[in-house]
């Protein structure tokens, strides 16, 4: 059973992952993310880099989490394939820590292709499926 995919969606392209945990589903759906980007197949794992953010519901803390992860892309250049994430529930909402496994982007070796702008609720959703698993998926501005 596939992990993570991208879905046609009009002009734009969808992000989706699966997992059998919560955290799986996101660490799925970010790993989709950095595949518009680049070539996540040849991305090493060489840097790391710790990200932790919060939200209300559970789309916020999607939302901040691939956020948060766009702006260590856009900062530092650096494009990751690999996410180890913890998702805790707290009086305020939901806090999530994580680690984020890739290196600096080199164009000739990570095939760059498209430009994610931001973010976006466009089409979001998180649920748990009726096969138990969870499922993660949204529309970034491209």
């Amino acid at each position: 059973m596939k992990r993570w995919e991208h879905y046609e969606h009009t002009a734009d392209i969808g992000i989706r992952g699966y997992g059998d945990s919560l955290e799986e589903a996101f660490e799925a759906v970010a790993i989709a993310l950095f595949d518009v980007i680049v070539n996540v197949n040849k991305v090493e794992k060489k840097e790391v880099r710790e990200v932790e953010v919060e939200g209300e519901d559970l789309e916020s803390l999607l939302y901040n989490f691939l956020e948060e992860l766009l702006v260590i892309h856009d900062i530092e250049g650096l494009v990751f394939r690999d996410f180890e994430v913890k998702i805790e529930k707290t009086e305020k909402g939901y806090k999530l820590k994580a680690k984020a496994y890739g290196e600096k982007l080199d164009p000739e070796k990570h095939e760059p292709k498209e430009e994610v702008k931001a973010i976006t609720y466009h089409d979001m959703k998180i649920e748990k499926l009726p096969d138990g698993r969870w499922m993660a998926q949204l529309v970034p501005d491209i």
